[in-house]
Order: C-alpha cells, then structure tokens, then sequence
C-alpha cells in the first residue's frame, strides 16, 4: 500500500475545506428560505443566521395552500414539464440517432447546421410572430414546442449512441431485425442513464421558466406556477382580492414569499436523488469516444 505523501496530504486536506465551504454557501440560502417560511413573525423579523426555526409555525404554508391559484398553477406546470419531457425524448432520440450512424445521408451537414442554430438564434420579437402565425398563444404547446429540439442536448445523444458499440447493432441485423425494431429494443434501452439525465435536464427547464409563459399565455386561468411565485415574490400581490398579506400575528409577507418558494421548488428537489446516479454514468458515455 502506497501512502500518500505530506504534499498529498496537504493538498486533500485543502480540498475537503474548499467543498466544505462550497457547500455551506450552497446548502445556506436553501436552510434560510426554509427557516423564515417555518418562523413567527417575530422570529422571521430578526436580524441573525437562521439556520433552524426556533418556534416552528405552519401558518405562512396553510396561507398558501388555501389559494386556488396555487394548485391551478400547480397543474398547469405539471401538464407543461410532464408533457415537454415526453416530447423531448421522443424527438431528441429520433433525431440524434439516424445521426449518429455513419451510413446517413448528409450527417456532417445536418450536424453542422445543429452547431450553427446554437450560435445564431432569431430573437425574441421573431419567435413571438411566429408562435402568433401558429395559432399556438395561450396553448400549452407555445410553452413545449419551441424548447423540443435542443442542438446541444442532440449532440450530447448523438455522442452517446456512437459510443453503443456497432457489434451488437450488427449481430441484431444479422438476425433480421430492422432500424426500428434496433432503435426501439436495444438503443433506447440502452440509452436510459443519458435520457434520465436530458430528461431530468428538460424537467427542471420547464418547471422553473416563467418567461416564455408570461409572454405567450394571457389567460390567467392557463398560467404556471413560476408565475405564481413571480407574483408573490416580486409584485407582493394579494392571495385574494381586496386582502393584504399582512397578518403580524401569524405571517408577514416575508414568511409567505418563503412558504411559497418552498412549496414551488420541493417537486424538483424530490426527484432529484432519484435521477442523480444516472449523471455521470449518463454524461460520461456520451462524451468519452474511442
């Protein structure tokens, strides 16, 4: 066994006070938005590290879940990311692997020009007349297709279906199967660690966007839930008509802005451990070659 030596040492020593650090700036503003949204007033209000609530109260989260906007928020976003992420892979597989077989007609071309929309893009007041032309303002599908192909997701797809060894493709074709039945029974399942990560990628994309939502959807009715919580958070609006968030005795706008912030971001943070072991399976197969 081989020991380490004192520059070693020294130098691993350094890196676990360097991640420490790392961490306690990551983990702190999550335990402060938590802290205030589980405080009294009175506690909320005062000035220190708020690390733990000290008189724990749920009367900011019961504010916020009386509001029927929230839950029809809640729906909107989830029918937007469950339906993007669907799209997503569907398209992003069906497009990266015919280029990612060298056998394909005008690949380097069609790749090219992948490379080249990541560089040069229309503009906003482009996209916006052309989702007009399509008929497709205060529908879900403003909000969904534009986002379905991403050059560089289909890139990171394509990387990944190349590294798929061309034995067994070819050991399949010698037993009759076709480019879909290949496709769709040994690509695709091979292909789960990179498309739980392009999914999980997708996923977080369509629950924390509010722009595209805020300029293509007018119908309140049909808005998502990072609207929602721009409201609350940004424009200190009323939960109900004609009622002011003030409540110095069981919440302050302060507390609510928290309870609501924690209540948009727990579904991602829930999923999250689910999927983050595919991350470096899933990233370094499509990225290493040779």
């Amino acid at each position: 066994m081989i020991k380490a030596t004192k520059g070693e040492k020294a130098f691993d020593f350094l890196n676990i006070i360097v991640l420490l650090l790392l961490g306690l700036c990551t983990l702190y503003p999550f335990m402060y938005v938590l802290t205030i949204s589980l405080s009294t007033p009175a506690e909320a209000a005062r000035v220190s590290l708020h690390f733990f609530p000290r008189a724990p109260t749920f009367e900011a989260y019961a504010k916020i879940v009386e509001h029927p906007m929230l839950w029809q928020a809640y729906g909107n976003t989830i029918i937007r990311t469950a339906l993007g992420v669907v799209l997503v892979i569907i398209v992003l597989s069906m497009v990266a692997y015919p280029l990612s077989r060298r056998t394909f007609p005008h690949r380097k071309f069609i790749t090219f020009l992948f490379v080249f929309s990541m560089l040069f893009s229309g503009g906003l007041i482009p996209s916006y007349l052309l989702i007009k032309q399509l008929y497709l303002i205060d529908t879900v599908w403003a909000l969904v297709l534009p986002g379905a192909v991403s050059a560089f997701n289909v890139i990171i797809l394509r990387n990944f279906f190349e590294a798929i060894p061309m034995e067994i493709i070819e050991s399949a074709r010698m037993d009759g199967a076709r480019e879909l039945t290949i496709f769709m029974r040994i690509m695709l399942p091979l292909s789960v660690p990179v498309l739980a990560v392009l999914s999980l990628w997708t996923a977080v994309g369509h629950w924390n966007a509010w722009f595209d939502a805020l300029i293509y959807i007018n119908d309140p009715a049909k808005q998502v839930l990072q609207l929602f919580l721009r409201r609350t958070v940004l424009e200190n609006a009323s939960l109900t008509p004609g009622e002011t968030l003030l409540d110095p005795s069981h919440y302050t706008p302060e507390t609510l802005k928290a309870a609501t912030i924690m209540i948009v971001s727990l579904p991602i943070l829930f999923v999250y451990p689910f999927i983050q072991r595919f991350f470096v399976k899933g990233i370094m197969l499509g990225s290493v070659k040779g």
